[in-house]
C-alpha cells in the first residue's frame, strides 16, 4: 500500500471535519489538553460540560488488552516507521482510536466486531489470533481487504472494517504532532521581503550591483 502519499489526503479531509478536534495526540501518545476558560490546563474556547465529558471519556476504558494490541499492529501496518516519522503507534494512535469509541459510541460495534471477525479468519487460515501470526501472515490477511474493488465477496465485513480503521489512523496520525511534522505544515509564519530577486531586476534593465553591491 502507498501510504503516507495517500493517506495524508485523507487525515487532512477528516480532521477538517472538526469531530476529532478534541482527541488528537501529541508524538508520545498523551491526549492533547481540551480547554476551558479558568482552568491552567484547559485551551480557551471550550466549555466547562465539554471538558469534564473529555476528561471522564479518557477515564474510562472500552478495549480489552488483546484489542488494543490488535488495533497498534493495525495501525502499524498502515502507517509504519519511515525515515521521515515514527509509526501510527508512536504517535498516539491506537489512543486515539480508543477515545474515539467512547465519544462516538456508533463506532464501538463495527471495531469490535471487525476485529473479532480478523481473529476468525487468522484462526480459520493460519491456526492463530491475527496478532500471534507471523507478520508475513498478518500483511497477507490485511491484503485481503485492503483493496475494496479486488476483495472476494465474502470478505465484505472485513474490507469494511479495514476501510474504518485506516480512516481513523490516518486521521489520528496526521492530527498528531508526528503528523503534522510529516505534511511539513508550519502553521502562520510571518513574510519576509528579500527585495526584488537580481535575475528580475537584470531582465527589466537594471543593474543588480547598484541594489546588492
Amino acid at each position: 500500500m502507498n501510504r503516507r502519499d495517500s493517506l495524508k489526503a485523507l487525515g487532512l479531509i477528516a480532521a477538517g471535519s472538526g469531530v476529532l478536534a478534541s482527541a488528537c495526540k501529541d508524538e508520545k501518545g498523551q491526549a492533547t489538553k481540551v480547554a476551558t476558560e479558568g482552568s491552567s490546563d484547559m485551551m480557551p474556547g471550550v466549555q466547562e460540560f465539554e471538558h469534564k465529558r473529555t476528561e471522564a471519556l479518557k477515564a474510562e476504558k472500552f478495549f480489552t488488552e488483546h484489542e488494543m494490541a490488535t488495533i497498534t499492529v493495525l495501525a502499524d501496518i498502515i502507517i509504519p516507521k519511515d525515515d521521515v516519522s515514527g509509526s501510527a503507534s508512536e504517535a498516539g494512535v491506537p489512543a486515539f482510536i480508543e477515545f474515539m469509541s467512547k465519544d462516538i459510541p456508533s463506532y464501538q460495534t463495527p471495531l469490535r466486531g471487525g476485529l473479532k471477525w480478523l481473529d476468525v479468519q487468522c484462526q480459520k487460515t493460519y491456526g492463530n489470533a491475527f496478532i500471534k501470526c507471523k507478520k508475513d501472515q498478518q500483511i497477507a490477511m490485511i491484503d485481503e481487504i485492503a483493496y475494496p474493488q479486488k476483495a472476494k465477496p465474502e470478505m465484505a465485513y472485513g474490507v469494511a472494517f479495514f476501510s474504518m480503521m485506516r480512516d481513523l489512523t490516518s486521521t489520528g496520525f496526521f492530527t498528531s504532532e508526528m503528523g503534522v511534522k510529516d505534511i511539513g505544515y508550519k502553521g502562520n509564519t510571518p513574510g519576509v521581503w528579500n527585495g526584488v530577486p537580481a535575475d528580475v531586476l537584470a531582465t527589466h534593465g537594471f543593474d543588480p550591483n547598484k541594489f546588492f553591491g
